[in-house]
């Protein structure tokens, strides 16, 4: 089995366009993202190994959040998923899988987590 190295950002909050209900439209909604890249690591990493050879992490963060475009409403989250992938994939050649999971805070009624989970390989 081949070595893989996974980032990750895990329950960042950012406020989304998104849903298909009248009550959704036009205001954001706060999401909860957890955020994997899946990269082939180098051989061996060293205590003076440079962050080139690896990924910044805050990569991750910013593919759900400035990279989202601004006053763009997506109907369904895993088009906000999709999305996340797409900045990903685009970001770094060296990213062979993304994983995104979504959790809308907003329609929670009893602390429940009602949300989806996209893992997209690169195609």
């Amino acid at each position: 089995m081949a070595d893989s190295l996974i980032l990750e950002v895990a329950d960042f909050e950012a406020d989304v366009l998104t849903g298909i209900y009248s009550e959704e439209t036009g205001n954001p909604q706060p999401l909860r993202f957890t955020i994997q890249a899946r990269m082939k690591p180098i051989e061996h990493y060293a205590a003076d190994t440079p962050l080139s050879a690896s990924k910044n992490y805050m990569d991750l963060k910013f593919a759900a959040s400035e990279a989202l475009p601004a006053g763009l409403h997506f109907k369904l989250i895993e088009a906000v998923a999709d999305h996340i992938c797409d900045t990903l994939f685009l970001q770094d050649a060296r990213i062979e899988a993304v994983t995104v999971k979504i959790v809308k805070l907003a329609i929670s009624e009893a602390g429940e987590k009602i949300g989806i989970t996209l893992t997209r390989d690169r195609r």
